[in-house]
């Protein structure tokens, strides 16, 4: 099973440049970044989801934070977790995606998900409700550009006639794509657009495991040999990780603090004897 550390990159917290080669010199494989482009300052947003910490508005830019990471690293999988693909443009996600994996050498990990902060998806002009339809979209699309030299989309939500963009991905067709969330749908989700499935910690065991099983016997039925899964946010605990190899799970993430260099390469060390131990 292979580790990864997620953290928000945040600009009070250590440099994702630093942070990356704390990672790759503890041995972990990937690196996880999430992302949010703003937090509504507004009582509605207050309202329906709470006081959230400085670290959900002080976030890099997700891309230009990812390049700092790949460049400072060699073998580091690089990844977005999440990437809010309903709040961006596919024609511009697409070409910032292959770019960092052309210039990486083929190290992204492309995780996405729908977003869950209803003013923030209306602030980039989608209707909340209509979140996983758009996502759903966006990714075909991207798939098509990152894998036709002539590319085009016609659907509901993403729409463009034949289209030139370069460079394509170093990855062959393009990144994984990991498809975050535990909703009833996810499995459909995985198999319609994704190449793997992240579901966050907490889920009980058996459910989980339940889950796992129903999605690969599904994705055999479509000729898929394996789906790997990703538990996103695990405990860095070695009975938990036991309990979730054994259940199936190819990689677990923990969430480094977003803190000082000081702070973060002290969780780092503390978790680093799980490499050994865990990793492939």
């Amino acid at each position: 099973m292979k580790l990864g550390i997620a953290m928000f990159p945040a600009d009070f917290a250590i440099r994702p440049d630093e942070l990356a080669r704390a990672v790759e010199e503890r041995g972990f494989e990937s690196l996880f970044l999430p992302e949010h482009t703003h937090l509504p300052a507004s009582e509605r947003t207050r309202r329906e989801v709470g006081q959230l910490p400085p670290h959900f508005s002080h976030t890099y830019d997700l891309f230009v934070a990812l390049s700092y990471a790949a460049a400072a690293t060699t073998d580091l999988k690089v990844a977005t977790g999440i990437c809010l693909v309903p709040q961006r443009d596919p024609l511009a996600t697409a070409k910032a995606v292959a770019s960092l994996d052309a210039l990486s050498g083929g190290r992204v990990l492309f995780g996405v998900g729908a977003g869950w902060i209803p003013e923030e998806l209306e602030n980039h002009g989608t209707e909340p409700g209509r979140r996983w339809a758009v996502l759903a979209e966006r990714v075909k699309a991207m798939r098509q550009i990152w894998t036709e030299e002539v590319a085009e989309f016609h659907g509901k939500h993403v729409d463009f006639g034949p289209v030139w963009s370069w460079p394509k991905p170093r990855q062959n067709p393009h990144p994984p794509v990991l498809v975050g969330g535990s909703g009833a749908n996810v499995a459909r989700r995985v198999l319609d657009f994704g190449d793997e499935w992240m579901p966050h910690a907490g889920m009980p065991l058996d459910e989980l495991a339940s889950r796992i099983a129903e999605l690969r016997r599904a994705g055999r039925e479509a000729g898929r040999a394996h789906v790997p899964v990703t538990v996103f946010g695990a405990e860095p605990d070695a009975a938990g990780l036991e309990a979730l190899r054994d259940v199936g799970v190819d990689r677990a993430v923990f969430y480094a603090p977003p803190a000082d260099a000081a702070a973060v390469k002290d969780f780092l060390d503390s978790a680093a004897p799980l490499v050994a131990r865990f990793q492939d």
